[in-house]
């Protein structure tokens, strides 16, 4: 499948069950990186636009740039009448923004989507001498807990699951695209409490996780809620994620 079309008929629940980024992430943004009022950023593969929003709040000017359709159009709804947000239909791999324009490149929940040569040459083009890039994701803390350990067991039984998994991207992939310096990597704790219909929502929003008219939607959800009933404490399971950015100034 077209990486740019994979979560068109999951924005739903990609909107209203994905976790949104620790504040600590916006301050290391501030601290490292310079994000302040008037920053121009390039937020690459910004989806429904979650980070976007959080930047938005800092008071940056910034380009949402994001190919998905459907997922676009959310942000728009969501941020359209905030100033300082400029949606763009485009890939990490060709932007219209001009050259040397940006202060502040970020990427959350995306980067392993991208060609990393391509979107690393544009992030260069568009990206203002010893600008810096942020690298972001979640990655869920698979062995934390009975429940997770569960829930990692029946992804792996999923067919596309291998296929796109991203929380072991190897190192030189972003030491690549954020050298020549060694990136820094800052981790920071994340969490979601669940009852069953938002588990079953953020299991959904996830490109692997079959849909309703999936022959596999019936037992996967079956056994996802066999799972739930196991670990739920007072009706709720705890979604614990490490929350990594990587951060550093791309140069040739």
């Amino acid at each position: 499948m077209d990486s740019t079309k994979r979560f068109s008929d999951r924005v739903a629940e990609y909107v209203a069950h994905r976790p949104g980024y620790p504040p600590a992430v916006l301050d290391l943004l501030a601290e490292r990186c310079g994000l302040a009022a008037e920053t121009r950023v390039a937020d690459v593969g910004s989806g429904t636009g979650i980070l976007t929003k959080l930047l938005l709040d800092r008071g940056a000017k910034v380009w949402a740039v994001e190919p998905n359709q459907p997922m676009r159009a959310a942000a728009e709804t969501a941020l359209g009448g905030i100033e300082g947000f400029t949606s763009v239909d485009a890939t990490a791999e060709s932007m219209p923004l001009p050259e040397a324009s940006i202060d502040l490149y970020t990427a959350s929940q995306a980067f392993h989507w991208f060609d990393g040569a391509s979107a690393r040459a544009e992030c260069l083009r568009v990206l203002k001498p010893g600008g810096w890039a942020a690298l972001i994701w979640h990655g869920r803390q698979e062995d934390s807990t009975p429940f997770l350990h569960a829930y990692e067991d029946l992804l792996e039984s999923l067919p596309s699951y291998r296929e796109v998994r991203h929380q072991d991207l190897p190192g030189e992939e972003i030491a690549s695209f954020l050298g020549p310096d060694e990136p820094e990597l800052h981790v920071f704790p994340n969490a979601q409490s669940l009852d069953w219909p938002s588990l079953l929502g953020r299991a959904a929003s996830s490109s692997y996780f079959p849909r309703p008219d999936s022959r596999l939607w019936d037992g996967t959800v079956a056994r996802l809620r066999e799972v739930f009933a196991r670990f739920a404490e007072n009706g709720r399971v705890d979604f614990l994620y490490d929350c990594k950015a990587f951060l550093g100034r791309p140069r040739t």
